[in-house]
């Protein structure tokens, strides 16, 4: 497998940071079969073979099409993706999916996402307790990371964003993110270096979501100002507390955004 020098070193920038393996790991990656769920499934597996620890991988892929006890189309897509990188995978039918009536241009489409995601993640760390594994990493990216801070300011009211590494559970599993440092851009790029070709989702709100808005509003933004990409992105970790207004005038705003911030960090 081979990636750029810039790849290379920003996934160890970012596994070194923030601890993200242990020798005796057991990782479930969660693989939705999207371009950035397959890269970083080809990425644990190359560490794998070049880190001086050794560790246990296990694709999941929660199937929200399958019937009649059969998985759907894209879940078996999935799984020879996944056998194709030799990782073991495992198709779990989804506890919930979304109303297979509903329009694309239903006012509720965009609470799917949120609603999917919920209990999408909450059977991962079902079946990580289940069988014992003590990590579940996750596709995110630098963009995602972008994108869920600005979610959070105009639709939470708080000053927050996705962590690279976070301790669930009292510690007993830890989410991971090794693609924190990558940009959307350089995963395509190495998806199309590795031929991995995406599975398309069947999910009805796919690109209707609040993170698309906010995501089409960003790239504005990005053109408009250069270098203000990477600028917030750095911003995200020199925090001036001194600057900031002090908590407590607007406690009532607080406890209204609670409930949306929840929501927001687990699209």
């Amino acid at each position: 497998m081979m990636l750029t020098r810039k790849v290379n070193n920003r996934i160890g920038r970012a596994m070194h940071a923030y601890g993200m393996l242990e020798d005796g790991d057991r990782i479930i990656i969660a693989v939705s079969g999207g371009v950035d769920s397959l890269v970083l499934t080809a990425i644990l597996k190359h560490w794998l073979k070049k880190a001086p620890i050794n560790y246990k991988l296990l694709g999941i892929h929660i199937d929200i099409d399958h019937k009649n006890g059969q998985p759907g189309t894209a879940a078996m897509e999935v799984a020879n993706r996944l056998s194709a990188m030799e990782v073991e995978a495992e198709i779990v039918p989804a506890n919930w999916r979304p109303p297979e009536d509903i329009s694309p241009d239903s006012p509720e489409i965009k609470d799917i996402c949120f609603t999917c995601a919920r209990n999408r993640r909450s059977q991962i760390f079902e079946l990580a307790r289940q069988k014992n594994f003590n990590k579940v990493a996750l596709g995110h990216h630098r963009d995602d990371l972008l994108e869920t801070f600005f979610l959070n300011i105009f639709y939470a009211g708080n000053i927050s964003t996705m962590m690279p590494r976070q301790n669930l559970f009292e510690g007993r599993l830890q989410l991971i993110r090794p693609m924190a440092f990558l940009e959307k851009d350089e995963i395509i790029a190495t998806a199309k270096k590795l031929c991995l070709q995406p599975v398309r989702t069947p999910c009805p709100a796919s690109g209707q979501t609040k993170r698309t808005d906010v995501r089409d509003f960003l790239e504005e933004v990005y053109e408009r100002f250069p270098g203000s990409k990477s600028n917030v992105f750095a911003a995200l970790s020199n925090v001036r507390q001194d600057y900031l207004l002090k908590p407590g005038s607007n406690a009532s705003v607080r406890r209204k955004n609670k409930l949306s911030s929840n929501r927001i960090n687990n699209e």
